[in-house]
């Protein structure tokens, strides 16, 4: 699909969409809190409707796709269920590990054997009702949709759950928000010390549950308005100042390029309006350990805007749903940018640019390699570009579905 750069935009109010995040986490805990009735204001993305449908269905077969939240949460939730069922997904999700979760549940008295490849799904669980739980060792490098899966299903083990993280713990953020949700549904989840999280043995209460609009999603509307010449103003609804999630930093992150963040309240929903000032910012450092969702939506921005860039706390996104250090690097190759991956964690771009030639530019082609992330985060350099195609565009329903339509309100052209 090929997109056109408006010449005028038009000022626009975007309903962004649900946190994917707090969706599929208050998915889960409310089904354990034995609650028929949906949260309110679930995502309408893959990753939580395929939740949602093994849950409201309970099929012997679980077949996630590639949503991987999905597929560690929903291994989490079915060592708990009675019965034997299979949980399986894409080609891509059979290369993803789960081993150190899987390791993990069965320390804790999960019953799960792997089907094809040891490490990787798909998995047979044989679920006990509940698990002895007690002390557990895990490495807070790893993914935190790990220690999230097994904290939500805590307070169901006999023993309760004590959680030792060794290492450098990232992603702190999301951990911190699957605390307090299970909070709000009556559990006592916390943090005993910096790196020691504590789960008494307890019944999730039934309740009712408002999930708020998406950070990340946001991530590329502040993108939008760095890039677009003329524009200086959009609003973004349904984003709370002080959010559960950790991406809200990216307003603060945004501040550096010029971007000012005002909240305010319309007809009882919140809103951020976002407003553009003229700022030059020579270099940009900063580690995304807290924040790695955001990654693409900051290289591609630094990379139009000519800002060169070092950032750290990256290990995480070579095990999403591509190695998107990898895919980062080939695409912005693609428009001229030499960009750095060092030491599996970082990427560095001093500012080296190679001229495209006039060919080069009309016949541009961005792979998304099954990524949301990689669609939307490079979908915005068209304002800079005039026009960019992204091949596979489909991929952004993982997350954000109704994308290609909002950039169509804000006089985005698509051709196929």
């Amino acid at each position: 699909m090929k997109l056109i750069s408006p010449h005028k935009f038009r000022e626009v109010a975007v309903g962004l969409p649900s946190s994917k995040s707090i969706s599929n986490r208050v998915l889960v805990i409310n089904a354990l809190a034995g609650n028929a009735e949906l949260p309110r204001n679930l995502s309408d993305c893959d990753d939580t409707r395929v939740m949602e449908c093994w849950l409201r269905d309970m099929p012997e077969t679980v077949d996630v796709g590639a949503a991987g939240t999905a597929m560690r949460f929903s291994t989490a939730l079915l060592s708990l269920t009675d019965g034997t069922h299979i949980i399986t997904g894409s080609a891509r999700m059979k290369q993803r590990p789960i081993s150190v979760l899987v390791d993990s549940l069965r320390q804790l008295g999960a019953n799960i054997d792997y089907l094809e490849k040891a490490g990787y799904p798909p998995l047979r669980i044989t679920g006990a009702g509940a698990l002895k739980g007690g002390m557990l060792k895990l490495k807070g490098n790893v993914s935190s949709q790990f220690v999230s899966a097994l904290l939500m299903i805590g307070p169901y083990m006999e023993s309760g759950l004590q959680l030792h993280l060794t290492d450098r713990i990232i992603s702190r953020p999301y951990i911190d928000m699957t605390l307090s949700i299970m909070n709000e549904f009556g559990a006592d989840a916390k943090w005993l010390t910096d790196d020691t999280l504590g789960v008494v043995p307890c019944k999730y209460v039934k309740r009712d549950y408002c999930v708020e609009s998406d950070w990340s999603a946001a991530s590329y509307w502040y993108e939008i308005l760095m890039l677009a010449d003329g524009m200086e103003r959009i609003r973004l609804n349904g984003l709370y100042e002080h959010s559960l999630q950790g991406d809200s930093a990216v307003a603060k992150i945004f501040e550096s390029f010029g971007i000012n963040t005002r909240f305010v309240e319309e007809d009882g929903m919140p809103v951020a309006v976002l407003t553009k000032q003229r700022i030059s910012l020579k270099t940009f450092e900063y580690d995304f350990v807290n924040q790695p969702d955001i990654v693409q939506t900051m290289a591609v921005t630094c990379c139009m805007m000519d800002i060169p860039f070092h950032f750290y706390g990256l290990a995480s996104l070579k095990i999403k749903e591509t190695d998107r250090l990898l895919a980062l690097v080939a695409e912005l190759a693609k428009m001229g940018f030499e960009v750095e991956e060092r030491n599996g964690s970082e990427l560095v771009w001093d500012g080296n640019r190679r001229i495209l030639t006039e060919q080069e530019r009309q016949h541009l082609s961005i792979d998304t390699y099954d990524d949301h992330r990689m669609a939307m985060s490079f979908a915005p350099a068209a304002l800079k570009l005039g026009t960019l195609t992204i091949n596979n565009p489909h991929v952004v329903s993982k997350s954000y579905p109704n994308f290609w339509n909002d950039l169509a309100s804000l006089g985005f052209i698509f051709n196929k």
